[in-house]
């Protein structure tokens, strides 16, 4: 459905753009979407290499036990999402031993706390408890843009 109406909209622009009726080129609906379509799509890689981060720091050491009973989820979940990150290298992962960050992984954590620490603060600056400031960061954390977490960054300083 959405391809077809992309196509529509391309096959709408050739008709015109070649026809010399419009002088800038019309973009597809999706467009605008693209950069919070992506940001959805690395959500999961984000609150995974942050709650390995924090499990570790937590507790020296972080098991799939303790990453399903983090977010409410299977066994096996976890290890599917922790096998699809070994293989974007974030995690390294064996068999009946714990799971632990890649350099890479490491480095991915680091940015994601950083970025989740600047929302919660600036939610908190606003007047929002830190209870629902909490919550309500863990959705946005995803969604903040780097001008925006610059702009709360900013705002944030005395």
């Amino acid at each position: 459905m959405a391809t077809e109406y992309a196509e529509s909209i391309l096959l709408w622009q050739q008709t015109f753009l070649i026809g010399g009726c419009l002088k800038e080129k019309v973009k597809a609906r999706s467009v605008p979407f693209s950069k919070t379509r992506n940001r959805h799509a690395n959500e999961t890689a984000e609150d995974y290499v942050e709650a390995v981060a924090e499990i570790i720091e937590e507790s020296g050491e972080c098991r799939v036990l303790d990453l399903a009973r983090h977010f409410n989820v299977s066994h096996v979940t976890v290890s599917r999402i922790v096998k699809r990150l070994q293989d974007q290298q974030l995690l390294y992962s064996q068999p009946y031993r714990p799971v632990d960050l890649t350099p890479k992984g490491a480095k991915f954590a680091k940015r994601v706390r950083e970025r989740h620490a600047v929302v919660l603060a600036f939610l908190m600056a606003l007047g929002v408890d830190k209870s629902s400031a909490q919550i309500d960061s863990e959705g946005i954390e995803h969604h903040v843009g780097p001008k925006t977490l610059a702009a709360m960054k900013r705002f944030l300083e005395p």
